[in-house]
């Protein structure tokens, strides 16, 4: 189905958390879409300090990893 091409970065050789978000996108895609497009265009995996936004496109899977910024609450 989808095919990993290359890491970079925090990402790079990363075979373990390339299945698990491999295996998430499988089992989004297994939800029903219209005809033939997939259910989703973009998909964001929020942790605490880090979010990984992933997007297909042409059968091929990139991923982005960002820091997330915290900011403080605003007082009011």
């Amino acid at each position: 189905m989808f095919f990993p091409i290359q890491s970079a970065g925090d990402l790079e050789n990363d075979e373990r958390l390339a299945g698990v978000i491999r295996e998430m996108v499988a089992t989004a895609c297994t939800f029903q879409g219209l005809g033939d497009q997939l259910p989703f265009k973009r998909m964001s995996i929020v942790f605490g300090e880090h979010t990984f936004l992933v997007t297909i496109s042409s059968q091929k899977i990139y991923v982005v990893k960002r820091q997330n910024v915290v900011r403080e609450p605003i007082s009011v």
